[in-house]
């Protein structure tokens, strides 16, 4: 889409529900839709939506090997319950070799930020990369929203992603924590709060799947 195309799909969007986007999305993606996942909290509000419109969409899911033993517990629970279509894939490299080569995953701190941007590349954003140029979806459906942090906050319902060549849509953009919760509630879908990703270290930084740096740190050699 045109920026023209998608300034207007946006204003057009903005007053619609989370599944009226989703059936656009989905529409416009000739076949070729995806969500993608990391089972954090609230990931079950975009996951039981998108299967309410298209329930074989490919899920992609980027184990990187890291994912405390409750969010593992979780997402089977949440796959087995949605009957998801997942498309896990993993680092080239091991958890534990990575911790044996490279000292494990980096301290979230100011001075470690390229050990931390490295670590992402290898665990997670080159896996994400291999699953998104073999499922090569027009459309990637995701739970990004405003109130997450900082660089979100810029973004939009649809956006074109130039990191994976992609049309970038987020139903839940304009969603609050409360917003969230009650759908939970309402559909008596279940949550998990013991979620870390150490490819982040924090929740006011990207991993790289929705920073120019990502895109940027995949084409290059990853390390």
């Amino acid at each position: 889409m045109t920026p023209e195309k998608i300034s207007r799909a946006n204003i057009e969007l903005r007053h619609h529900t989370p599944l009226e986007i989703i059936r656009w999305a989905i529409a416009q993606s000739n076949g070729h839709a995806i969500v993608s996942t990391n089972f954090r909290p609230f990931e079950a509000v975009i996951l039981h939506l998108v299967t309410q419109v298209q329930p074989d969409t490919p899920v992609l899911w980027v184990d990187h090997g890291y994912n405390r033993p409750a969010t593992y517990k979780h997402a089977e629970q949440v796959k087995k319950l949605l009957k998801l279509n997942i498309k896990a894939y993993i680092p080239k490299m091991t958890a534990a070799h990575y911790d044996a080569a490279f000292g494990g995953m980096p301290e979230p701190t100011p001075e470690n930020e390229e050990r931390i941007k490295a670590f992402s590349t290898a665990m997670k954003l080159e896996p994400f990369q291999r699953g998104m140029k073999e499922l090569a979806p027009t459309i990637w459906l995701t739970a990004l929203r405003r109130v997450q942090n900082p660089n979100r906050a810029g973004l939009d319902i649809v956006s074109e992603d130039a990191n994976f060549n992609s049309l970038k849509v987020s139903p839940l953009f304009y969603w609050s924590d409360a917003d969230m919760e009650n759908y939970l509630k309402q559909h008596n879908l279940p949550n998990e709060w013991d979620y870390f990703d150490p490819a982040k270290a924090d929740d006011k930084r990207e991993c790289g799947l929705h920073a120019n740096w990502g895109g940027k740190a995949v084409a290059g050699d990853g390390r």
